[in-house]
């Protein structure tokens, strides 16, 4: 996918840094034909601009956010789109209350919703720009879900080692596994095991006394 523009000033170097604002890029991003070359004239007349035709491939960051965008405005929900830098590369927040229908059950639709926005990613023509992995989240849902998933792993822990029984919760996404695991990895007295078919792991807390 495509942004395109047509632009006329006296030298191409103008043209040419108008188009990039107006698509929102650099100039070393575009694809540019010369349509029409600047004319000097004889002391000014007959004197024209020059005229170009740009284009910009969209980046993968690009087609998720219009991804993401058109699915809100698609859903009449009135929401803030933003794009932030993580460690593991892009994070699109959504903000806006109504925003909250794509959240869904412990986050599922989310999940999907961010593997949809990550397939749209996929299709850019742009290959001087690598694809970063996205993650999508809804009203800082995913932080706040973290914190309760870290406070019931160590709620559990303490029960397990109280009680000397071992503690199974309920089917986990990999993403929320991996928070358990973190978070009761250097917990003393237990240890932590996923069993189950994929799409029904569970964690297993349960109880390690050679874990000081």
């Amino acid at each position: 996918m495509r942004k395109e523009t047509i632009q006329t000033a006296k030298p191409v170097e103008e043209a040419l840094a108008l188009a990039a604002a107006e698509l929102g890029t650099s100039v070393d991003a575009l694809e540019y034909t010369v349509l029409e070359e600047p004319k000097k004239g004889l002391f000014g007349i007959g004197s024209a601009p020059a005229k170009i035709r740009a284009s910009y491939a969209l980046t993968g960051i690009d087609l998720a956010v219009a991804f993401v965008e058109t699915t809100l405005k698609n859903m009449h929900i009135d929401a803030t789109v933003t794009v932030s830098d993580t460690d593991l590369g892009k994070k699109i927040d959504v903000t806006g209350e109504a925003a909250g229908v794509l959240i869904g059950h412990h986050g599922e639709t989310l999940d999907s919703f961010q593997h949809l926005a990550n397939l749209a990613a996929n299709r850019t023509e742009n290959k001087k720009t690598p694809v970063p992995k996205i993650s999508v989240d809804i009203e800082s849902y995913r932080a706040k879900r973290e914190e309760t998933l870290r406070a019931l792993a160590r709620r559990m822990a303490h029960k397990v080692v109280k009680f000397k029984r071992s503690v199974m919760l309920e089917p986990m996404n990999p993403y929320e596994r991996r928070i358990i695991h973190a978070e009761l990895q250097n917990f003393p007295g237990v240890n932590t095991n996923s069993i189950g078919s994929e799409n029904n792991r569970k964690v297993v807390i349960y109880l390690d006394e050679n874990k000081k």
